[in-house]
């Protein structure tokens, strides 16, 4: 006996069976991703209205600086250009998420030592300090250190406001530093005997003073 043709009803049902497989693989994926960025925290630097000049007259948009990190020890900073603010705000969190840098953290609340960063006219020093001293530093600075998880910290700029400047010249200070692991590492050497040398050393200067 011959089958009978498949009708149109069987072939859509087929059709709308496939494409909720699809569609709970979607939202899978979706939810996966969902589940990563919310561990980042995102903070709006600055943002600023910027101009095209073209044959009509001027096209109007916006430039924003948004700085992201997890507060573990992960940051970074993007840069985005849109018609409209919050399209630029989600194109810099894209670039910024994009650029994350890994920084060492001493007891996970402050630096390892003092450093110096630079970049363009922005310059600005970056100090360690001790428990309760809180974050010690003004505007872009700040947002950098919060979203990296630093509690303690004492900063300071030299050099110019611009925030872009300040935001680069801040990462270029983290990026300076040197961890104890780091180090022991370039001196073939194992933690534990880095640091019996740093206080045997400070015990000698103890005596001579």
């Amino acid at each position: 006996m011959a089958q009978e043709p498949r009708g149109p009803r069987d072939g859509q049902r087929q059709e709308r069976g496939e494409g909720r497989g699809r569609g709970r693989e979607g939202g899978r994926g979706r939810q996966d991703r969902e589940e990563r960025d919310s561990e980042f925290v995102d903070k709006l630097v600055h943002i600023n209205r910027v101009a095209k000049v073209v044959k009509g007259g001027k096209r109007f948009g916006f430039a924003a600086l948004v700085v992201v990190g997890d507060q573990k020890g992960r940051v970074g900073y993007g840069h985005g250009k849109a018609r409209e603010v919050p399209e630029a705000i989600r194109k810099a969190t894209e670039a910024a998420k994009r650029g994350l840098v890994r920084i060492a953290l001493r007891e996970g609340r402050t630096l390892h030592h003092d450093v110096y960063g630079r970049w363009g006219a922005g310059k600005v020093i970056v100090r360690a300090a001790p428990p309760g001293t809180g974050i010690i530093a003004g505007g872009p600075m700040r947002a950098v250190f919060e979203t990296l998880g630093i509690s303690d910290v004492v900063a300071k700029s030299l050099g110019s406001s611009n925030p872009y400047n300040m935001v680069r010249a801040t990462f270029a200070a983290l990026k300076a530093e040197d961890s104890p692991r780091s180090v022991a590492a370039r001196r073939n050497l194992k933690v534990s005997q880095l640091q019996s040398r740093r206080r045997d050393a400070g015990a000698d200067e103890a005596v001579e003073a």
